[in-house]
C-alpha cells in the first residue's frame, strides 16, 4: 500500500473516531471541544507524516505512538472520563426538573424544580455548610451546585438552564 493511501486511511480513521467519541456523550454535557479539536488535529497530523518518506525507523515508531494516542487513545478516555456518577446524577436531576417544568405548563425551570428533584433522588442542591463557610453556595441561584448525597460535601457538579429549559451540566 502506497504512504499516501496509508496516511488517508488513518486521518480519516482519526477524524471518524474522534467524531463518534464526541457525540457519544450526552449534549447536556460540555464536550470540550476545543481539546478534542486539538487532538483531531494532532492525529492528522500524525497521519500526515505518514505520507512522507518513512526511511527511519525511528520515525515510524512516533508517527505510530501518535497515531494511536492522538486517533484512539485520548479521545475514547475523554469520552470515558465524561460522565463520573456526579455528573450522572446531576443529568438525571436536570430530566426530573425540566419534565417537572412541563407537566406545570412553565417555559423555564425554576430553582425550585431543581431542589425538588435533588431531594427525591436523595440528593442536595448548594455546598455543604461547613465552619469555614457556613453559607451554602450555589443552592439559590443558576449555576447550582447538586450533590448526589445529602450528608456529603464532594463531588458534586454544577447545573444550569439556557433559554428556559436547555441543560448544561459541568464539574465545578
Amino acid at each position: 500500500m502506497s504512504p499516501r493511501a496509508r496516511a488517508l486511511g488513518a486521518a480519516g480513521l482519526c477524524l471518524l473516531i474522534a467524531v463518534v467519541a464526541g457525540l457519544a456523550v450526552d449534549s447536556r454535557l460540555d464536550r470540550h471541544w476545543i481539546l478534542r479539536g486539538l487532538t483531531a488535529l494532532l492525529a492528522v497530523c500524525c497521519a500526515a507524516l505518514l505520507a512522507t518518506d518513512q526511511t527511519r525507523r525511528l520515525r515510524q515508531i512516533v508517527t505510530g505512538v501518535g497515531l494511536g494516542m492522538f486517533g484512539l487513545i485520548i479521545p475514547v478516555s475523554q469520552t470515558a472520563w465524561s460522565k463520573p456518577p456526579e455528573i450522572d446524577f446531576a443529568l438525571q436531576v436536570a430530566t426530573d426538573a425540566k419534565n417537572a417544568a412541563q407537566k406545570n405548563a412553565r417555559s423555564a425551570v425554576s430553582v425550585a424544580d431543581v431542589q425538588a428533584a435533588a431531594e427525591a433522588r436523595g440528593g442536595a442542591v448548594g455546598t455543604l455548610p461547613t465552619e469555614k463557610n457556613p453559607q451554602a453556595r450555589g443552592a439559590d441561584a443558576y449555576p447550582l451546585v447538586i450533590r448526589a448525597k445529602r450528608d456529603q460535601g464532594r463531588p458534586w457538579a454544577c447545573l444550569s438552564f439556557t433559554h428556559g429549559l436547555d441543560a448544561k451540566v459541568r464539574a465545578c
